[in-house]
């Protein structure tokens, strides 16, 4: 499988995720076991058409357009693409933005206000959402061939627009060196054990590496689903999300497994669909679902110039 089979499953996958997750946010795990999610459904949690994306799929669109836009990494123009978003409907799947977490609007109000980009994000323990985790994937996959400060670097940034907590900033870096591996063609243990090593040895000194023991851990494979949690907490979303994938061996099933833990649903299912999609790749998504998006002309122009821009040596 080439590279830009790997992106195009991560940008598709994310966005099927979480329309699969938008019927039933906010559903407990024990109604998803009554009535699981088998496939695309409208209706439920906010009266949307089957295949619409939520605030997770929409943002993630923006920071991709961005990075094509202005050919490198602009967290200023990135941010207020996501305010567009938010006052203007700007990427939204069908014109409505219905859902919103409470620390990404509090930041793009902040950035309404005139304050720059990068001190929009909150940095209070309570600032912890999985708002910045949800939208990171296309600043992670522009930043593959640039060296390792500056991967940081860009990934906590891009972080930053809306969440500032060293805990998210660091748990969007630990999705992105998954990332890294996963887009080259490394197996989901693989490229786990890597991003838990390489992501040791550039946190060696921080307080927060005890928050991620569990990831850091070599039997999360091993967790019971009992362990396992999927509300709107950073770390819960990504630890949810990567077992979903140590624990499945195709697209269709990580992301239903993802969804069906219940809760924050799009979210856990937007993060779980880029892993896996980068996995798996573009044509292991079931075209059912994916024909399901809205605004497909323009997100094949999108994906085509984001990885045009990717072909000619990456993002500045």
């Amino acid at each position: 499988m080439n590279l830009e089979k790997h992106i195009l499953g991560g940008l598709y996958g994310s966005l099927v995720g979480d329309a699969l997750g938008v019927p039933v946010e906010f559903a407990s795990r024990e109604a998803r076991q009554k009535d699981p999610v088998v496939g695309m459904r409208g209706g439920g949690s906010h009266g949307q058409l089957p295949g619409t994306w939520s605030d997770d799929g929409s943002l993630l669109l923006c920071a991709a357009e961005s990075l094509v836009e202005k050919d490198t990494f602009d967290p200023q123009d990135m941010g207020e693409r996501f305010l567009q978003w938010f006052e203007l409907g700007h990427w939204t799947a069908r014109g409505l933005v219905f859902d919103i977490g409470i620390a990404t609007r509090q930041a793009l109000l902040r950035i309404s206000h005139d304050i720059p980009a990068l001190q929009a994000g909150g940095s209070g323990l309570y600032d912890n959402g999985n708002g910045s985790l949800m939208r990171i994937l296309p600043v992670v996959v522009a930043s593959l061939s640039v060296p390792d400060e500056i991967f940081v670097s860009r990934i906590e940034q891009a972080s930053s627009i809306t969440h500032g907590h060293a805990r998210s900033k660091m748990a969007c870096v630990f999705y992105g060196l998954v990332v890294r591996k996963l887009v080259r063609g490394e197996s989901a243990a693989a490229a786990l054990a890597a991003a838990q090593d390489a992501f040791q040895h550039l946190y060696v000194d921080a307080e927060e590496l005890a928050t991620f023991r569990t990831l850091l851990r070599n039997d999360l494979v091993s967790e019971p689903e009992l362990h396992i949690h999927s509300g709107g907490y950073v770390m819960e979303t990504l630890t949810a999300s990567l077992w979903c994938l140590l624990t499945t061996d195709k697209f269709s099933d990580c992301v239903l497994k993802a969804v069906n833990l219940g809760d924050d649903t799009d979210t856990t299912g937007c993060v779980a669909g880029g892993l896996a999609g980068l996995l798996y790749g573009f044509d292991a998504i079931p075209a059912e679902w994916r024909l399901s998006l809205p605004r497909q002309q323009e997100l094949r122009e999108l994906f085509a110039r984001f990885e045009r821009s990717l072909s000619k040596g990456g993002i500045a």
